[in-house]
């Protein structure tokens, strides 16, 4: 076991940004990772949201995170999803979870603030971590955000690299702050390498409706709207949606498509995989892997913790090389500045 743990924590410390390969996950410390509780006492509970595991996006990267965990640390763990999109089912699916043993309990996503911060005040004993929301402010509650402005940069550049037409296209699946910055960053990282670029924006729905991160025909609908006025480029943050607006791309000859959350070349069919030029990556499953390992190591603190490009938060992918090649040394130039704050991504559109 000790040697398992040890090898885990090394793995951790020489992490790099997938497609990038320069910046490094800041070590965790060995002694500290054997002096904690011992990954064996540990269950860990994964509460996803709508869609749960298999959605190519979100919850799926949540659950990468949780099965490296239980390879390299050797925990145990279940998972849980709502049966509804409301929070009594939210409230349901995490009490399932700490009612049979779990802690800690990761909820992923901001919908979760209402079902967990009743969760956290009646289960003190119990660590939560919630991904994309940090408006609860409890001992034993971690807030894990991320810096989705600065990876959304980096695909604006290069959806305006890629365009021939001067015409690119971001659809959002439900107009909140949130997936504000993932337009903003968007925006900016487009006119940053031509200031003369239109970028069509569209949500798929506002809240109180959320339905935008599960509507794949009407992402599909808006997608073809946007190709039809002039786009050859199209960026889509919404989730499980996002499959109804890759397949509108697919269809129109000379389209490229740019994913989010996960590497989506990786999980799109063979026939849809040339049309993809990136995916936005947001490094959910490492904000996973880290939380657990942090609670092996006896860390039960609240407060926040956020993943940006100078801890393996955010990025971009590379997989389709014929596509993305020729537009790293650009993107590789912004991306350097991005770390180094000589440019900083907007948050708000």
């Amino acid at each position: 076991m000790r040697t398992r743990i040890l090898l885990a924590v090394a793995a951790a410390a020489t992490l790099t940004i997938a497609g990038c390969g320069k910046t490094p996950i800041t070590p965790a410390d060995s002694s500290a990772a054997i002096a904690g509780l011992g990954s064996e006492h540990v269950k860990v509970g994964m509460a996803y949201d709508i869609g749960g595991r298999g959605d190519k996006s979100f919850n799926d990267m949540a659950a990468a995170g949780l099965d490296r965990a239980k390879e390299e640390l050797e925990i145990e763990a279940d998972e849980a999803a709502p049966e509804g999109d409301g929070d009594e089912g939210r409230v349901a699916a995490l009490n399932k979870l700490i009612e049979s043993g779990h802690n800690p309990v990761i909820a992923v996503g901001f919908q979760y603030a209402t079902a967990l911060t009743k969760a956290a005040s009646e289960h003190p004993e119990t660590t939560f971590a919630i991904i994309d929301d940090d408006s609860i402010k409890a001992d034993n509650v971690v807030s894990l955000v991320f810096a989705e402005e600065q990876g959304s940069y980096l695909v604006g550049a290069a959806a305006a690299l890629k365009s021939h037409s001067g015409v690119v296209g971001y659809v959002g699946g439900v107009d909140t702050p949130l997936l504000q910055k993932f337009e903003a960053g968007f925006i900016a990282g487009a006119k940053r390498v031509n200031p003369d670029v239109k970028v069509l924006t569209k949500y798929l729905s506002a809240p109180p409706d959320f339905s935008g991160f599960g509507d794949p025909d009407k992402a599909k609908k808006i997608a073809t709207g946007m190709l039809a006025d002039g786009a050859d480029v199209i960026y889509a943050a919404a989730g499980g949606s996002g499959a109804g607006a890759l397949q509108a791309v697919a269809a129109e000859k000379g389209a490229t498509f740019i994913g989010v959350d996960s590497d989506q070349y990786q999980s799109a069919d063979a026939q849809l995989q040339p049309v993809i030029l990136t995916s936005m990556l947001k490094r959910v499953d490492n904000a996973v892997f880290q939380e657990i390992q942090a609670f092996i190591k006896g860390d039960r603190a609240g407060g926040t913790r956020r993943f940006d490009l100078k801890t393996d938060g955010v990025g971009y992918s590379t997989s389709n090389q014929a596509l993305i090649k020729p537009l790293t040394p650009k993107l590789e130039q912004l991306r350097q500045q991005l770390y180094d704050g000589r440019i900083v991504a907007p948050t708000k559109p």
